[in-house]
């Protein structure tokens, strides 16, 4: 028994070391390499790629396994958006109140019905605040209360997923989601060190105190964010801590210091009092009556344009509230599933339904942003395959960034040939590196690529997939 039993084991180490050998086989020379020198094996990696006129696969290798794709999952949210709503759908966001303003003073409340919009920053809301005071509001006597209902989400907890809540790609969807819940926080440092880091924040946000004690220091450049930290203490008290090297310059960080009701009702206050507007309430969340008079609406930009800051840098809140405006309008008026849960089933059934295999897809939130998602790369290459032959697929490529050239991608490929040739999404999370999109080669024929890394050295990875995409452009020699 003791002899059978070290045959099996010799047996089976010489299969895995076989099948190991073969998929390191297909595996084109420089990204082998490249994944040698990083210490990936190459069961650790998924790669897909095809022409798009092609009827066969120029490359798949550990296709069928499910993967993490971390921030490419967003192409698939991508793609179900514009699938199911249109390159041309817009959000509205609604301005009610109780009666008409007569000789400037809005007898009662005034009413921000959000219409989950996944754009409306702080500017366009600035101009609905001045077009009230143009239709002669001057005073609401009452409050300004801003409604999120249109959205039924399930709780979240933005520290759950790394354990910092104030960074803005933590943040949650919400139906009147206010400039992507996010404080945008430009840090000019002095000229010598222990200087204090001047700090310009962006937009105003009505109680909160920030606190800055950021400093500058006489170190190089490098990952010039490493060292600061924010922190929110009692009585929304917005603490900054950390250096910033001179060498630097200015920089622009961010923090999203309040949950997407509060940092509403703070920005709103703000921009009222900031418009010339009094306010005998307060701002506050709330449901809009059914007797409340709509006094004008404001329209987002397109989706297409939507999906274009979504994917050129990578926005999860973006995501996330594309994912729930699928559930929104997918389900029935008398459904009480959440609309991230039903907007996961929606993406699932719109990519089953265009002919793409969902084994082994697990949708958590739209954004890649999750320890759980999944896809495997020969569906995200039927993906990017089935978006070539939509009517919208300019939009689709159009959002993805162009390695070498701008977005998250702008810093790949650098010198190479192949660099403004590849249009990528890319992602990353601890032991996680992904990119799919399209790339045309050095003839002008268009491939499909996806590649995939979940390994411990992920993050050494970005070689190999350059490599990969070089090989490509240069038609597989």
């Amino acid at each position: 028994m003791k002899n059978l039993s070290s045959c099996v084991t010799l047996f089976t180490g010489l299969l895995l070391a076989a099948l190991a050998q073969a998929n390191d086989a297909g595996l084109p020379p420089g990204v082998r390499l490249a994944l040698d020198g990083a210490r990936i094996p190459a069961d650790a990696v998924s790669i897909w790629t095809r022409a798009v006129d092609r009827p066969t696969p120029t490359l798949a290798i550990n296709a069928a396994t499910p993967m993490n794709p971390a921030s490419v999952m967003k192409l698939v949210t991508a793609f179900a958006a514009l699938e199911r709503l249109g390159p041309a759908h817009t959000w509205s966001t609604r301005v009610a109140s109780d009666g008409a303003p007569r000789g400037g003073v809005l007898e009662g409340n005034l009413y921000l019905v959000g219409g989950a919009d996944p754009v409306l920053g702080y500017d366009r809301l600035w101009k609905m605040l001045r077009r009230l005071r143009a239709l002669g509001v001057e005073r609401v006597t009452g409050d300004i209360v801003l409604d999120g209902s249109t959205l039924r989400l399930p709780p979240h907890d933005p520290d759950a997923f790394d354990g910092r809540g104030l960074r803005p790609y933590n943040s949650g969807p919400h139906g009147l989601l206010l400039h992507y819940n996010t404080l945008l926080l430009g840090l000019h440092p002095g000229k010598t060190a222990n200087e204090p880091v001047t700090l310009a924040a962006d937009p105003p946000l009505a109680g909160l105190v920030i606190d800055n004690r950021i400093l500058t220091a006489n170190s190089p450049c490098g990952t010039w964010y490493r060292d600061l930290q924010a922190t929110l203490e009692p009585g929304r008290r917005l603490v900054l801590s950390g250096s910033l090297p001179a060498a630097c310059g200015p920089r622009t960080w961010s923090a999203a210091p309040l949950p997407p009701a509060e940092f509403g009702s703070a920005l709103v206050a703000a921009l009222w009092s900031e418009v010339g507007g009094r306010l005998g309430g307060t701002v506050r969340d709330g449901r809009t009556p059914g007797g409340a008079e709509e006094l004008f609406t404001d329209e987002s930009d397109p989706l297409a344009d939507v999906v274009r800051d979504m994917n050129k840098w990578s926005s999860n809140v973006i995501a996330r509230q594309l994912l729930a405006t699928l559930g929104r309008v997918s389900l029935r008026e008398d459904a009480t599933e959440d609309m991230v849960t039903a907007g996961a089933r929606a993406a699932t059934a719109t990519l089953a339904a265009a002919g793409i295999d969902t084994s082994g897809l697990v949708i958590e939130n739209g954004s890649g942003l999750s320890r759980i998602e999944r896809i495997r790369a020969e569906s995200l290459g039927a993906l990017l395959l089935a978006a070539w032959q939509r009517p919208w697929m300019p939009e689709f490529i159009a959002a993805l960034p162009v390695a070498g050239l701008d977005g998250t991608a702008r810093r790949r490929l650098g010198d190479s040939p192949a660099r403004g040739q590849a249009h990528i999404k890319t992602g990353t999370l601890n032991g996680v590196r992904a990119m799919a999109g399209y790339l045309l080669d050095h003839k002008g024929q268009r491939h499909a690529v996806v590649m995939m890394v979940n390994h411990p050295e992920a993050a050494a990875s970005a070689a190999a997939q350059d490599a990969l995409l070089e090989w490509l452009w240069s038609g597989g020699e």
